[in-house]
């Protein structure tokens, strides 16, 4: 099945191999689950009364191993609005809240007179030769993606495209800032400071701040990696599309020996 997941029934949703993890093979990757969350999240929003607004933040908060297992996303709007609204999801898995993410979605206007302060933007995934992630990361969401790096990469520090042919759901069509949050967890991965064999360095979050809605099949990241000296880290990347910049993105990480 060509998906990361398949549907049980409304809240219900069973993993597939392409979500595998690369920590660990018994778990799913974070970022299909999170495309999978704003997913949920925009299918609660078509129920309501439709509006023109679009997503702002989000902000994922990952309280645990993420079992290979089926998993249950509940939605409510905690505080609705003409020009902000705010949305709250929890997954559970395996009777354990696994997951809580909160969205803000803004009131569109026209600012296109005022528009700027954007980085620069990266030049396209065209002509970029593949890099073999799966030679530093195991797990079925890391095969199913391509990486096409501007340079290669060297530890703390990695540019370049992210794109897969592989669904969200079966059978289902996801917005494209769905499709677009499912790719962006893998910034904490492209950037290895240390080799994932001697130092662990999973991320306790992903943050997501857009300034323009996210369009295309591609994700480029711009993205650094910071080791703290007390066991914290951060990843920090510059989100764009084809046409350029549209946020950026920001993992805390939590950094360890591996043995």
């Amino acid at each position: 099945m060509d998906a990361y997941f398949e549907r049980l029934d409304d809240e219900r949703f069973r993993p597939t191999v392409h979500a595998g993890g690369a920590w660990n093979a018994a778990e799913i990757h974070f970022s299909p689950l999170g495309g999978l969350i704003v997913h949920a999240i925009d299918l609660h929003r078509a129920t309501l009364a439709p509006d023109s607004k679009q997503l702002g933040r989000i902000s994922f908060d990952i309280l645990g191993f993420l079992a290979a297992d089926d998993c249950t996303i509940s939605v409510e709007t905690i505080r609705s609005g003409r020009t902000i609204e705010l949305v709250e999801a929890s997954v559970v898995i395996g009777g354990r809240t696994v997951v809580l993410a909160r969205a803000w979605f803004i009131q569109v206007v026209d600012t296109t007179a005022v528009a700027g302060g954007e980085p620069e933007a990266l030049p396209g995934p065209e002509g970029l030769s593949p890099w073999p992630m799966d030679d530093t990361w195991p797990g079925g969401y890391i095969d199913s993606i391509e990486i096409r790096p501007l340079r290669p990469p060297v530890p703390g520090r990695a540019t370049g495209w992210i794109g897969t042919d592989t669904r969200l759901v079966a059978g289902e069509s996801a917005s494209p800032h769905a499709s677009f949050i499912a790719l962006v967890d893998t910034a904490n991965g492209i950037a290895v400071r240390q080799p994932p064999t001697l130092w662990l360095y999973p991320n306790l979050d992903l943050t997501i701040h857009l300034y323009r809605q996210p369009e295309g099949s591609w994700v480029g990241l711009d993205t650094t990696v910071t080791f703290g000296p007390a066991g914290h880290g951060l990843t920090s990347s510059v989100l764009h599309d084809t046409k350029g910049p549209v946020g950026r993105a920001e993992q805390i990480l939590t950094v360890r020996p591996a043995q």
